[in-house]
């Protein structure tokens, strides 16, 4: 049985959350306008960082990382709770995905722009525009081929662009799939597509597989990561967990 910890009421409205470097959960409250962090003691602590902060992740400069969705700009927060912003330079991009990079930079989403944002350590932002309009960029995360990988919801592709800002699309089977979540593996990567109730592994050549999920229709999937020996565990609407292993595919 899970166990439940308390950390804010429920209109704080907590999102993002990631493993921080000290060894505390740090998460988003995305209507509080806080991030927060649970010390493995229970402890919490509660910093302000700006509005609407979406998603976070952990820098090689051993910090915290945050989209501000509605601030349209980037927080970065060491352990200590110190908060820095870093405005985006295009306005009401609603900057949303955020994973660090190969080169030691924090690569990060722009909803609203179609645009890939790279920003450095010491707050430099520079902006890469997508191909397509209307695409709809959300997450992201760091490839096995040392480029950045993210989906396009709207669009139903995914992008992949490398450190120097060259990008290439993959359009996946059904344009309506509306790929949502994506995590690496060793040599793929998996996404979930929120439209079909399907997983998909794309390859660094952008060849696509698609698995089909158990369960009733409606079983969108949202979140996922993939565990030791590959597995592939996704997040469904339903209040199920499915599992996809090697002897699956």
């Amino acid at each position: 049985m899970p166990t439940l910890i308390t950390v804010s009421d429920a209109t704080a409205g907590p999102y993002g959350i990631t493993v921080g470097p000290d060894g505390a959960l740090w998460f988003t409250l995305v209507h509080a306008g806080d991030l927060g962090r649970l010390a493995p003691d229970g402890r919490v602590d509660r910093f302000p960082v700006g509005a609407g902060p979406s998603l976070v992740t952990t820098g090689r400069d051993g910090a915290l990382w945050l989209t501000l969705n509605q601030g349209n700009a980037v927080g970065r927060v060491t352990i200590d709770g110190e908060v820095t912003t870093f405005p985006v330079p295009t306005p009401g991009a609603g900057p949303f995905g955020i994973t660090a990079g190969p080169d030691g930079a924090l690569w990060f989403t722009e909803l609203n722009a179609d645009r890939i944002g790279r920003i450095t350590v010491a707050g430099a932002v520079t902006e890469f525009p997508l191909p397509t309009t209307g695409a709809y960029p959300s997450t992201i995360t760091a490839g096995p081929d040392g480029a950045l990988w993210f989906v396009e919801i709207a669009a139903g592709q995914v992008g992949r662009i490398t450190v120097a800002g060259a990008v290439t699309e993959f359009p996946l089977p059904d344009r309506a799939c509306r790929p949502h979540a994506i995590a690496p593996a060793t040599d793929r990567l998996w996404l979930t597509e929120w439209g079909t109730g399907r997983l998909a592994a794309v390859t660094p050549d952008g060849a696509v597989e698609e698995y089909e999920l158990p369960g009733p229709a409606g079983s969108e999937p949202h979140g996922l990561v993939v565990g030791p020996g590959g597995t592939v565990y996704a997040a469904l609407e339903t209040g199920a967990i499915a599992r996809l292993g090697a002897e699956d595919r």
